[in-house]
């Protein structure tokens, strides 16, 4: 940022006309509003009646153009000086002086800045139109409503900037590291040669540097100088964020200052070598998030560094060290307080479409010259802040491989500080490492080459953790770099042709191209929008929406649940799904810290995304606030810059069953000792069945350390018993627990003694008429009013997902979002556990559907039902209970046969048999045989 000579601020109240339908200005002014702002969060024009369901509602917006309009008094000192007017984060603006057009700027990313006519002293009229329409491209989250909204107004800062006969612009630094110096390069405006005076210091560092003052001559135009800092210069990386005050001082031949300006600046060399990204020469590990510039209070991103560095803060209180921000790219004051945290920043241009050539039909040179002329602005406009390290030419894009190369060698000729990719996701399915690329962002290499957990239907097959039997001992390494390649072997290149993809959020048939078969990364691979673990909606956050921006979608939702006879469950069901999505987090991030050939890996999301069908994919909500389900230090635990695991293949044993783990830490903090102490301890309800520690060497730049294996029998248990096993590194903050279960011996056949049915047969009838008890299971494959089991929560958000779904004629989703379990009802006192979901519950419900209750009476409740999305809302019976007649019956459509294959199924069906034997076995609501038979269908 440079401090200029003189500026007038422009920030406060200004006459106001709307300008709908675009009739151009009319007299007088009919409203006024205060700047900087927006139209919407400021409530001016009409109320918008149209309440979003697939993402929050702008309550005020208005799309159009709309006039601003003030005087201002130019003092006699500032009469005839160069002059500019800034402003910053702004959409299409015309400008006026006094009634005569200047111009008009179009970038959505950086500041307008208009160069004005000579200023006589005293009163002005400044006249700005803004138009929200119209846009050079569709701007992806810049301008999208799933996120800031369409707003129209100047959100940042607005002033009118003097300058004297000499000044410096295009003020550029690049760190040459080795050299422990900064070259600035710049363009003297002057009619004369001048003398820089640099000087620099150090600002938020414990170990102040102040730098030696230097002195050069330099001439009109552009030139470059060195500054040396020094051998004892402090570098800037993510775990000592260093920063400089560079102050360049233009003195005249009298040795008076005529120009003065200040940029912050921090050494540093961020490169890609290898499968890995270093910083200052250390290798790091990305541990990214997702930012789509999501603000419900205002609907548009803040531009002060106090705002920013909260938000920041947070982030990266939550292990997080990078940001990829989505078709956007935030502003100035976001890479500001990036720089003061540490964080490690990609903006991306706001495209997510296809890059044609001009033979291609729809070809549209004007949008791709915007597009690229943006990138231009980003680099020159940011690129001084050290945090400013890699930059993203757009979302999933698709086209000409060759095109999108050759603007990535363009931008590496105009700037090589950042690090470059072709774009997030790009080409999903035929995907492809371009000459210039720095790096590889994405989700697979081909069909079946997954290096991610999870992934819609759409784009199946799915991953790890929506299909694995659960453990520990995934990672993607051998989807990076296939053993068939480390001997020799490969495949050859697979056709071109058509092919059927998700596009947006939409279906298109594009031409794949030439397939590179199985491929190998050169370059450090980046995971693309892993996670989307969707919660079910809190609908407590509704009063926090107090600003312009309203959860109308949320209130939607609430009147569809209740409708349904289940408002009163809201909470639970939040709860039971958000405790699920945090354990399948916990694995999707392990499993990238186990892949010894990642680089790192971006989430979607940290944080609530509020548009798109509504996805609810965070552990903090769209304010950035905790949701309450698992705390910043638990979560570090397994996101972090340090991270400890143990590899087993599952979370389930019998008694006597020897558990078997390889203990490894993934390390990429700075400092770390040359050995490590790890305590290990196995305990069930605080006693301790095991324990013992292990004293591991940590090597100077390793950073994947095998610490050692652990062998325990498992004690002989009576009942079900959870079992926890608790690693730490003895005098850090470096721990990891993971909860294990350990079953009794019990019957192959645990429901020998009961009477079961797979239909609600004459003779199932006859036993419960005469006062029996009947487990009735039918057979899942026969069932058509329910709902497949699925264990995993639901990816991203199921309205989204299935109407993609449909339009590509593939299968739905199951959109089901876990359990929730009466965890005290005795027909599970021998299998105990938690209200929601967890890991002895996998293969039970993965062999089961649930029955869907929407027409049972109200009273009638699951003992263990599943938690269905908020579009559909059924009432989904896992297991339930009635009396029919004079009997007792309980309802569970499982596969028996396959769940007593383990042992956890054999518990759950013994904890059932054993429940209706006993005198306990009761149920409270009486059935008829209609509504039976109307269930079980």
């Amino acid at each position: 940022m440079r401090i200029l000579q003189t500026k007038i601020s422009l920030e406060g109240e200004w006459k106001l006309q709307l300008d709908e339908s675009k009739q151009g200005l009319v007299l007088p002014y009919t409203d006024v509003i205060t700047l900087p702002g927006t139209t919407s969060h400021a409530r001016k024009g009409p109320k918008n009646e149209e309440f979003l369901v697939s993402a929050l509602t702008d309550e005020y917006l208005f799309e159009g153009s709309v006039w601003y309009s003030r005087e201002i008094d130019i003092p006699e000192e500032l009469a005839g000086k160069s002059s500019y007017l800034y402003l910053e984060r702004t959409r299409l603006t015309t400008l006026w002086v006094d009634g005569q057009e200047i111009g008009s700027r179009d970038s959505l990313n950086t500041a307008h800045v208009y160069e004005l006519p000579q200023l006589l002293p005293g009163t002005h009229t400044i006249t700005i139109r803004v138009d929200n329409t119209g846009y050079p491209t569709k701007g992806g989250h810049l301008t999208s409503p799933d996120t800031q909204t369409n707003w129209n107004g100047i959100t940042g800062r607005m002033e009118l900037q003097f300058y004297g006969e000499s000044q410096l612009s295009g003020i550029r630094l690049d760190s040459e590291l080795a050299a422990r110096s900064v070259r600035i390069t710049a363009t003297l405006e002057s009619k004369s040669e001048t003398t820089l005076v640099v000087s620099a210091k150090s600002f938020n560092s414990e170990d102040s540097h102040t730098v030696e003052e230097q002195e050069y001559i330099v001439s009109p135009g552009k030139f470059s100088v060195d500054y040396t800092l020094g051998q004892e210069a402090l570098l800037w990386s993510e775990s000592a964020p260093n920063l400089y005050n560079i102050l360049l001082v233009l003195k005249d031949s009298e040795g008076n200052a005529i120009d003065r300006q200040e940029v912050i600046f921090g050494l540093k060399e961020f490169r890609a070598e290898g499968d890995k990204f270093t910083i200052n020469g250390e290798k790091t590990f990305l541990r990214g998030k997702h930012d789509g510039l999501i603000f419900p209070l205002t609907g548009y991103a803040p531009t002060d560094v106090e705002e920013w560095g909260r938000i920041l803060g947070i982030a990266k209180s939550y292990g997080i060290n990078h940001y990829r921000f989505h078709t956007c790219c935030p502003p100035e004051a976001a890479f500001t307080a990036a720089d003061m945290l540490g964080i490690y920043m990609q903006p991306e241009l706001p495209f997510w479409g296809t890059i044609t050539v001009e033979t291609d039909e729809g070809h549209n040179q004007a949008e791709q010259d915007y597009l690229i002329s943006e990138g231009y602005a980003i680099l020159r406009d940011f690129g001084n802040h050290p945090s400013f390290v890699m930059m993203s030419l757009g979302n999933e894009l698709w086209g000409s491989k060759e095109k999108i190369d050759s603007f990535l060698k363009d931008y590496k000729a105009f700037d090589d500080r950042p690090l470059y990719t072709q774009g997030s996701n790009n080409h999903q399915w035929v995907p492809e490492v371009l000459e210039h690329d720095d790096f590889f962002s994405g989700v697979r290499f081909t069909r079946d080459r997954l290096f991610r957990g999870s992934y819609a239907m759409c784009d199946a097959p799915l991953g790890h953790v929506q299909t694995a039997v659960p453990g520990t001992m995934k990672d993607y390494d051998d989807q990076i770099v296939p053993p068939d390649f480390m001997n020799g072997g490969g495949q050859a290149a697979a056709a071109g042709g058509e092919i059927q993809i998700q596009y947006g959020t939409e279906a298109k048939t594009v031409q794949a191209g030439g397939e590179s078969g199985e491929w190998i990364p050169q370059v450090p691979v980046v995971s693309h929008e892993i996670g989307q673990y969707a919660t079910f909606p809190n609908f407590e956050e509704i009063t926090k929406y107090t600003g312009s921006i309203k959860a109308e979608n949320f209130v939607i939702f609430r009147e569809r649940l209740e409708s349904k006879g289940l408002g009163h469950l809201a909470s639970k069901y939040f709860e039971a799904s958000g405790q699920l999505a945090v354990a399948c987090y916990k694995e999707e991030l392990e499993a990238a810290f186990r892949s010894r050939r990642l680089a790192g890996f971006q989430l979607l999301d940290l944080q609530d995304f509020s548009g798109q069908g509504t996805a609810l994919v965070g552990v903090l909500d769209a304010f950035m606030d905790s949701k309450g389900l698992v705390s910043a230090e638990e979560w570090r635990t397994f996101c972090n810059d340090a991270v400890l695991m143990a590899r087993f293949p599952k979370y389930n044993y019998t008694a006597g069953e020897l558990f078997a783990a390889h203990v490894e830490l993934s390390c990429f903090r700075s400092g770390m000792p040359d050995s490590a102490q790890l305590l290990w301890q196995l305990a069930a309800d605080g006693n301790v069945i095991a324990e013992g520690s292990t004293l591991a060497a940590i090597p100077a730049g390793s950073h994947y350390i095998d610490i050692c294996d652990l062998a325990v029998t498992l004690p002989v248990v009576e009942r079900m018993s959870k079992i926890v096993l608790s690693l730490s590194i003895q005098g850090t903050d470096i721990r990891k627990s993971y909860d294990l279960w350990v079953y009794p011996e019990q019957s192959s056949n645990p429901l020998e003694d009961i009477h079961v049915f797979t239909k609600l047969s004459e003779e199932a009838l006859a036993q419960l008429e005469k006062g029996g008890n009947v487990l009735l299971m039918p057979e899942p494959e026969s069932l058509k009013n329910a709902i497949e089991g699925y264990y995993c929560t639901d990816f991203w958000c199921y309205p989204m997902f299935r109407s993609i779904s449909e339009s590509m004629n593939r299968p739905v989703p199951v959109g089901t979002m876990g359990l929730l379990i009466d965890n005290s009802h005795p027909v599970l006192r021998e299998f105990p556990g938690e209200e929601h979901s967890t890991y002895p519950w996998w293969s039970i419900v993965e062999n089961s559907k649930s029955l869907i209750m929407d027409d049972a009476d109200r009273s009638w409740n699951p003992v263990v039902q599943t938690i269905d999305n908020f579009e559909r809302n059924h009432k989904l019976s896992f297991l339930t209970e009635c009396r029919v007649g004079n009997g007792n019956l309980l309802v569970c459509a499982l596969d028996a046969g396959k769940v007593s294959e383990t042992p956890e199924g054999r518990q759950f069906l013994t904890s059932v048999a054993n429940y209706m034997k006993s005198a306990e076995f009761k149920p409270q609501y009486q059935a008829t045989v209609a509504e039976l038979q109307a269930l079980i269908q």
